[in-house]
């Protein structure tokens, strides 16, 4: 039985009993293969019409980074040797949000080797840390679980090459404006003499430092905060954790709120007072049958929270407050901000 393919479909309309039909299907044939192996370079997943479409666009993107006032110097010198990187649009397709349960993700991410070096840090560094709350109104073991969430405390700050990294995300369809727009950011950062083009290394996703901050999250919220004439962001000190309590707050940071906690939900709640409606009063959740399963002082009954349930496959639902959207614009996960209000939880219970 012969095995059909696009060819021997398409060939399978013109008669066998035709004498010319020899030469038709031979010059049918070499049309087609010529038109099919044309069109198959082009096919984005294809890995030379990939590569060439990457060549393309970061000739374009090089044009643009230069329009919009970059030096040519520094783009060429910064972008010279770049290739697409399928490993970063690989990572990008599997994060472990994606990939696992919440019981899972905060096991990970909460453990008890996080919580107590996090207690050791913010001992540490306490003075310094309750200079830059005063400032910005962030209380300390938020920015210490921050900072041990991103980088285990700078012992992971990654080495993959930001430029490549972030031209690859831009080049993907998948985030494409979000990622040409950090990329300019960092393009930007060098032109100023912000950071050095030896120090652009980092996170798959383009994060740099120890608190993984986005180019222009460096750009716009960057703080000199020892006044030496640098942000230094690849070791802990001053300037790493007022740049990030500066972001917090503008971001809509509640000085001294919380991030909301665990609670448990009667069976017969309804359904839909879960994320999607609006935040309502702590003392209408209250009326509702829900109560918090930590022992805290329980909150202001006017402060307003909403009801998630992250992971449909476990029974476990949340309150959040403000707070934690806050949190949610650093990183856009659930899971994320969970555990990184769980882990500023158990950090504060070691005072």
């Amino acid at each position: 039985m012969t095995r059909f393919s696009p060819v021997n479909g398409i060939l399978s309309h013109i008669s066998y009993h035709d004498p010319a039909s020899g030469k038709i299907r031979f010059l049918f044939v070499f049309i087609f293969l010529l038109v099919f192996t044309v069109l198959f370079h082009q096919i984005p997943g294809a890995s030379a019409g990939k590569n060439q479409g990457f060549a393309d666009w970061l000739k374009d993107f090089k044009e643009e980074a230069v329009s919009v006032g970059i030096s040519e110097k520094t783009v060429e010198k910064a972008l010279a040797g770049i290739e697409y990187n399928k490993k970063i649009i690989k990572l990008d397709r599997n994060q472990p949000e994606f990939k696992l349960s919440l019981f899972e993700y905060l096991n990970k991410m909460v453990s008890r080797a996080r919580i107590k070096k996090g207690r050791e840090k913010l001992a540490a560094d306490r003075d310094l840390l309750e200079k830059i709350e005063k400032s910005y109104g962030v209380s300390p073991h938020y920015l210490i679980a921050l900072w041990g969430m991103e980088s285990y405390y700078c012992r992971y700050t990654g080495k993959f090459p930001i430029l490549e990294a972030l031209a690859s995300l831009s080049y993907d369809p998948r985030r494409s404006q979000f990622f040409k727009k950090e990329l300019l950011a960092a393009l930007d950062l060098l032109d100023r003499g912000s950071i050095l083009l030896a120090d652009m290394k980092g996170s798959w996703a383009g994060a740099l430092g120890c608190l993984q901050f986005l180019p222009s999250v460096f750009k716009e919220y960057g703080v000199d905060f020892n006044g030496d004439g640098r942000i230094e962001i690849f070791k802990a000190g001053g300037d790493l954790f007022a740049s990030a309590a500066f972001y917090l707050k503008d971001s809509g940071w509640q000085p001294g709120g919380r991030w909301g906690g665990e609670v448990l939900v009667p069976w017969n709640l309804d359904r839909k007072l879960l994320a999607g409606s609006p935040p309502r009063p702590v003392s209408f959740w209250l009326k509702k049958g829900i109560k918090f399963k930590n022992r805290e002082k329980r909150p202001k009954k006017n402060l307003k929270a909403s009801l998630i349930q992250p992971d449909t496959l476990e029974k476990r639902y949340f309150l959040t407050f403000t707070n934690f959207n806050v949190l949610l614009k650093w990183n856009r996960s659930d899971y994320y901000a969970i555990a990184t209000g769980i882990l500023a939880d158990r950090i504060r219970e070691g005072i």
